[in-house]
């Protein structure tokens, strides 16, 4: 069961190598990178190249590591006990089952998703370790057992918007997804919008990196948004000669698709002050 990107997902040298390598070792694959980088997407492109159902659990602030196993809808059963419904005699009528659930009595491997983890309380990493580790929990108001039918392909995200427990992290394999050079970036636009003149392209994505790279930017554009900003330059007809910038006007042709908060736009606008202050 290999991994090797998908004709959609452009996926490096190492990045398979992640994957596979977590397939083999049966661990949980921690995908960590910028937004935009296809953390999330890497899953689904899993799923589809191997053929596999996908489970998505997308994580809150308030989401709770035992929602994944199970809920006790405790408030409904003594509703119905009030109004004498016969399904009270069994509890089972009362549990919903959670993502994890799902993942374990499916009969065929599944992919499963446990996307921005980093988003739940800091307890919530260290709440699921003995759940994935053997693959299995008890269910109180039942007195059953739930053990995994065949192991999940297990795949978590994160933002880094917090540090992750160690005890966590021992029983993942990690991967950091790096951004993406001019070269797979290229590659990456070639699936989206394939056919783009190479000086569009070429002329637009300079500018891009020259975007990420300028210093004191807050937040940088991401590949999905990069791929907006060239959508919109496509609908707009736009030639290599309409994205030049000057002096004068240091703000990107629709700069709406890549600077996302008044900070980033208000320091273009400083530099281009700044450069007809020194003509």
């Amino acid at each position: 069961m290999q991994f090797n990107g998908t004709k959609s997902y452009i996926a490096p040298d190492d990045l398979t190598v992640a994957v596979n390598a977590a397939v083999a070792l049966e661990r949980p694959l921690l995908v960590k990178g910028e937004p935009g980088t296809g953390k999330t997407e890497l899953a689904r492109q899993i799923s589809d190249a191997l053929g596999l159902r996908m489970i998505e659990w997308h994580i809150k602030s308030t989401t709770k590591a035992q929602q994944g196993l199970y809920e006790y809808d405790a408030v409904s059963r003594l509703r119905d006990s009030q109004l004498g419904d016969a399904r009270v005699n069994d509890v089972k009528n009362y549990i919903r089952k959670g993502k994890l659930w799902q993942a374990f009595e499916a009969e065929a491997k599944t992919v499963l998703l446990i996307d921005e983890i980093d988003k739940a309380d800091i307890e919530f990493p260290n709440d699921l370790l003995q759940e994935l580790d053997r693959m299995e929990f008890h269910v109180y108001e039942t007195g059953e057992t739930i053990k995994a039918h065949q192991r999940p392909i297990v795949i978590i995200t994160s933002n880094n918007e917090k540090e992750l427990p160690d005890a966590f992290l021992r029983r993942c394999f990690f991967h950091y997804i790096r951004f993406p050079d001019m070269d797979t970036m290229k590659q990456i636009v070639e699936v989206h919008h394939p056919g783009l003149k190479e000086q569009l392209l070429s002329t637009a994505l300079t500018q891009f990196y020259e975007i990420r790279d300028t210093p004191g930017l807050k937040k940088k554009p991401s590949t999905s948004e990069v791929l907006d900003w060239l959508k919109l330059l496509l609908a707009e007809d736009l030639s290599p000669e309409d994205l030049k910038r000057d002096g004068v006007n240091a703000l990107p042709k629709l700069h709406g698709a890549l600077l996302k908060n008044e900070q980033d736009v208000h320091l273009f606008e400083r530099l281009a002050f700044m450069a007809r202050n020194q003509r």
